[in-house]
């Protein structure tokens, strides 16, 4: 009669063996393709380039051209020293393929699999990313490689990366202390290696922060302009509540500006057409489609948003408040499956920023209002800013600093 309790598993647990089983299946569907890849590469007459073959002390690789606004004052920084870098990048039309250097070597390794099986090739004592799931993905480690670095493009919770993500790296360049706890905590969990943590703050908010700087933000004259920013997908704002929200903001009578995410332009839409036809004779309706995004930060008094990563750049830069559609988030299949509490992000929502909910439309203009004369959320903005985004307006001479000190003792001891 007993033995049935013995195949008890407890809630916990079991949720922990379901995300290690589907985080291993992924681990091993891309590690038998990344392997097919490279197999094909060199098949197929695929050539290690020399400057790829010989030992570079430092290498920078991007999986995309978005990500110019990390690294490009890390490539200055370096030219500044006049210290030589090698910069890989998997877009063909990355700014740094453009850029005028005569210390940083920018090269083209080619688009998706093709550049990470010409990385597991690579030779270089130090090697800096902002691609997670190193030796779990796609990207498999070079043996030749001294040390993996990773730098964070935001200052948000890392447990939102794909599982194990950063597990195979050598070190980690924080923004602030909530990326340092939360990367202990996932080492003490899966008994791991721990990696060497150094807090540097974020360079793409540093950037923004100097921006802002010279060219403060516009002034509405009276009207308040309000900014809707939403991720894609099913749990976006605009595919939960269409034009019921917008139809809500325009009676308000505010400036009112939708900045779908680009993946809603490409891939729904289904739901874009017919909202811009719908309100395409709105006064006061407008929608914004432009690259940069600063602009439109800038002019916002309030965000409206989900999940969207502008969040932080919005509150801790420009320092304004906002509403968030929804908490929920489906953790599997990301290290925030194996979290005993919520992530950073989830907890921190309600200390910056009022939820809004269905209910709320009705009397929309007052929330806002309230959002935007809110201290509790001002508070709220400074004290999370202090938490996640530390030495600030300093973070590409860190990590520049780093790399070097962290190079310098490679070579004395001789690591091979």
């Amino acid at each position: 009669m007993t033995f049935p309790f013995l195949l008890y598993i407890d809630p916990g647990t079991g949720s922990m063996l379901v995300s290690l089983f589907i985080g291993v299946a992924l681990a091993v569907s891309f590690s038998v393709r990344a392997l097919a890849v490279k197999i094909k590469f060199l098949l197929s007459g695929g050539k290690v380039k020399a400057e790829e073959k010989q030992n570079a002390p430092f290498v920078i690789f991007s999986d995309h051209k978005r990500y110019w606004n990390i690294f490009k004052p890390i490539c200055d920084e370096f030219e500044n020293r006049k210290i030589p870098l090698e910069f890989y990048t998997a877009s063909s039309d990355d700014p740094a393929l453009t850029a005028e250097y005569k210390y940083v070597k920018t090269h083209f390794l080619g688009e998706g699999n093709k550049a990470f099986a010409r990385l597991s090739f690579i030779n270089a004592d130090i090697m800096l990313s902002t691609t997670p799931g190193l030796d779990v993905y796609q990207w498999k480690k070079s043996k030749k490689v001294k040390c993996y670095v990773h730098i964070p493009h935001t200052v948000d919770d890392l447990s939102g990366y794909r599982m194990f993500g950063l597990d195979f790296y050598d070190a980690v360049l924080t923004s602030g202390q909530n990326q340092t706890e939360l990367i202990r905590t996932i080492e003490g969990m899966r008994n791991i290696q721990k990696k060497e943590l150094f807090t540097v703050g974020s360079v793409p908010l540093d950037n923004l922060a100097a921006r802002l700087k010279h060219n403060p933000s516009v002034q509405n004259n009276g009207t308040k302009t309000i900014l809707v920013a939403p991720s894609w997908g099913v749990s976006g704002i605009l595919s939960r509540f269409g034009s019921e929200l917008l139809e809500a903001l325009e009676k308000t009578g505010f400036n009112i500006i939708v900045r779908p995410h680009p993946q809603t332009v490409v891939s729904e839409q289904n739901i874009l057409q017919p909202l811009q036809e719908k309100f395409k004779d709105s006064k006061n309706i407008i929608w914004n489609f432009d690259n940069d995004n600063f602009e439109c930060l800038s002019k916002a008094d309030l965000l409206i948003t989900d999940f969207s990563g502008i969040i932080f750049d919005y509150l801790l830069v420009f320092d304004k408040p906002l509403l968030y559609a929804d908490t929920k988030f489906d953790t599997l299949p990301y290290d925030a499956d194996w979290l005993t509490e919520p992530m950073w992000t989830l907890r921190v929502l309600p200390k910056i920023g009022k939820q809004l909910e269905q209910s709320d439309f009705a009397n929309i203009k007052e929330v806002i209002e309230s959002a935007i004369e809110s201290e509790e959320f001002k508070k709220g903005r400074d004290s999370v800013r202090n938490e996640c985004w530390e030495n600030r307006l300093n973070a590409a001479k860190s990590a520049v600093d780093w790399m070097i000190d962290k190079q310098k003792k490679l070579s004395e001891k001789g690591e091979n």
